[in-house]
């Protein structure tokens, strides 16, 4: 999962493999993306690291962007990382690691201009899928605190027992945490 800012517009082509799907060609788009982390160093100094991602996307996502996304768009995207090699004019054996597109969201455009040009209005960011079936989203499963599996006794003379949260257990406030 990455959000970040389209660096240069989306390159589509069309491959040859069009005469096994009724005629029409497979679509891919490739452009780069560009992710930001910002923090500060043990002086207090703000700093950034950018990273630079290869995407590769297919069929209706490859629609999207060429429709949609331009250099500058901020996007959110969903996929899995690809290393592939090939060998360049010199006889020299490259890798390309890439991250294929499983599902796109387009998040508006750097400084505030708002939604890319031309396209349309909607509520929220579009969402779009592959038409290949993908693996499902990840969702994290709902925690429940488990039930204690003990009872203290109350004290018979107890007036009435303090919240749980107000109880000491042993620690004070005033420790160091280890995080």
């Amino acid at each position: 999962m990455l959000i970040g800012n389209v660096g240069r517009d989306p390159e589509v082509r069309y491959l040859d493999s069009g005469s096994a799907q009724g005629g029409q060609s497979t679509k891919v788009a490739t452009f780069t993306l560009a992710t930001t982390d910002r923090y500060r160093d043990r002086s207090g100094e703000l700093r950034e690291n950018t990273e630079w991602h290869n995407l590769v996307l297919w069929r209706q996502l490859a629609d999207l962007a060429e429709k949609y996304i331009r250099k500058g768009s901020q996007i959110y995207v969903e996929g899995r990382i690809r290393t592939r090699s090939y060998t360049d004019q010199q006889g020299m054996k490259k890798y390309m690691t890439e991250i294929v597109a499983d599902n796109v969201q387009l998040l508006g455009r750097r400084d505030g201009e708002g939604a890319p040009a031309g396209a349309p209005s909607f509520q929220g960011a579009p969402s779009y899928q592959p038409s290949a079936p993908a693996a499902p989203a990840y969702q994290a499963p709902a925690y429940q605190a488990p039930a204690p599996s003990y009872q203290a006794p109350a004290p018979a003379a107890a007036p009435a027992a303090a919240p749980a949260a107000a109880q000491d257990f042993g620690g004070s406030a005033d420790d160091d945490l280890p995080f």
